[in-house]
């Protein structure tokens, strides 16, 4: 950092989340590479659990109103402090410009946050950098009208793809105080958002990678015999873009000599219809639910299974994943991969050689475990080629180098 006082505002959507290891890594691999922040939270923590990486950020933690009403008094103060700002006119022009297209308490929610941040962020801070380009973003940019300083963001997934495209352009252009940089964790992100930028170099392809020191060297796995039972896990959301409900539909159709169980982690909102779905099927009792779980609890899963299965899909409403971290956590283990070649995930998995990639029909899916489970020498053979890609292009520290060094600039109020 070119100061110790060129501080840094990191805003996120929630702090601690079981399912954001990824946004939890980054974080404490830029603190520990010396730079200096705040973490700015749009919401306090919901989950039960936290992982140990979290325990390792010594960053300050700051929520700011999870809704207006709850705390009225911090968001007057807010308002009346952005009334005296040189920025206010260009931020409340903003607003204006952006409710008419968006009309929805959201909308409001986010100005009064940024409001309250702007009064709040200690006089030191040069910069903000926002982790999700929606609603942190928004935060961030009124923020950054109001009190002069520059902002980025970090764009993953649905952040991308549900987003209009009228507000892409507005954060990626500087003509409407748009971000100085962004960062995608995949190529074909980059691509996408590069098509809304007044400037291409505005946006920066940064792998998340893997922090493999934080990862247990992989087992030492025994072959497991045609016909022995396999066993199945996955990780992720019990929502729609990460297909179980194809995968447990696929579960159905295997064939009597395919033994087999499935182990679930991970929370959601189609809990519920899915365990229905599950019993529908005929296989409820094949299948164990795990519910959200530290990542020490993921790995020590990751290392007793035989197959991991990640069948991702566009959601009706546009979202998709990006390039899920669990893979290459589950290429860290030499765990064999079944999964989608949806979005960025062909970036990491070329099918056939670091794992097989097949659509989303239940059919499908069926087949290609039935094919893994009477292959597993090959099965094993593809995941230890995934576990050298990971190696060789997919490791944290080169992402995290030019992250740092682009956010440095960004302090130093360079280009």
């Amino acid at each position: 950092m070119t100061s110790n006082r060129a501080r840094l505002g990191v805003i996120v959507k929630g702090w601690p989340r079981l399912s954001e290891t990824f946004i939890a890594q980054e974080l404490v691999a830029l603190e520990e590479a010396g730079l200096a922040f705040e973490i700015w939270s749009l919401r306090h923590p919901t989950d039960q659990k936290t992982h140990p990486l979290h325990d390792r950020l010594r960053a300050p933690v700051n929520y700011l109103p999870e809704y207006l009403k709850d705390e009225p008094l911090r968001v007057l103060k807010g308002f009346f402090s952005a009334l005296t700002r040189p920025g206010f006119a260009a931020a409340w022009r903003a607003i204006r410009a952006d409710y008419p297209r968006d009309r929805t308490p959201n909308r409001l929610r986010r100005f009064g946050q940024a409001c309250v941040l702007a009064r709040e962020l200690p006089p030191e801070t040069r910069g903000l950098y926002a982790h999700f380009l929606h609603t942190p973003s928004s935060v961030a940019r009124y923020a950054a009208i109001l009190t002069g300083v520059p902002w980025s963001f970090s764009a993953h997934a649905k952040d991308i793809w549900t987003s209009p495209e009228w507000e892409l352009r507005e954060k990626l252009s500087a003509e409407s105080h748009g971000a100085t940089f962004g960062a995608t964790c995949t190529s074909f992100g980059a691509a996408y958002l590069k098509d809304f930028t007044d400037t291409p170099d505005r946006v920066d392809l940064v792998y998340h990678g893997l922090d493999l020191a934080r990862f247990p060297a992989p087992p030492q796995r025994k072959p497991r015999r045609p016909g022995d039972p396999i066993k199945l896990m996955s990780v992720g959301r019990l929502v729609e873009k990460k297909g179980f409900d194809r995968l447990i539909q696929a579960f159905g159709l295997l064939p009597a000599s395919v033994d087999w169980h499935w182990t679930h982690i991970g929370g959601g909102a189609l809990k519920d219809e899915l365990q229905a779905l599950a019993r529908t099927q005929g296989v409820a009792e094949r299948i164990t639910w795990h519910g959200p779980s530290d990542q020490p609890e993921v790995i020590e899963e990751m290392r007793a299974a035989d197959l991991f299965v990640l069948p991702s899909r566009i959601a009706s409403n546009g979202d998709r994943d990006g390039l899920p971290n669990v893979l290459m956590e589950a290429a860290s283990q030499k765990l064999p991969i079944l999964s989608t070649p949806v979005s960025a995930i062909p970036e990491f998995i070329d099918t056939g050689t670091h794992g097989i990639l097949t659509d989303d029909a239940p059919t499908s899916l069926a087949r290609q475990i039935e094919a893994i489970a009477a292959s597993p020498e090959n099965a094993q053979k593809m995941a230890d080629a995934a576990y050298d890609r990971l190696v060789s292009a997919f490791q944290m520290h080169p992402g995290i180098a030019q992250l740092k060094a682009r956010l440095t600039q960004m302090l130093s109020g360079g280009p």
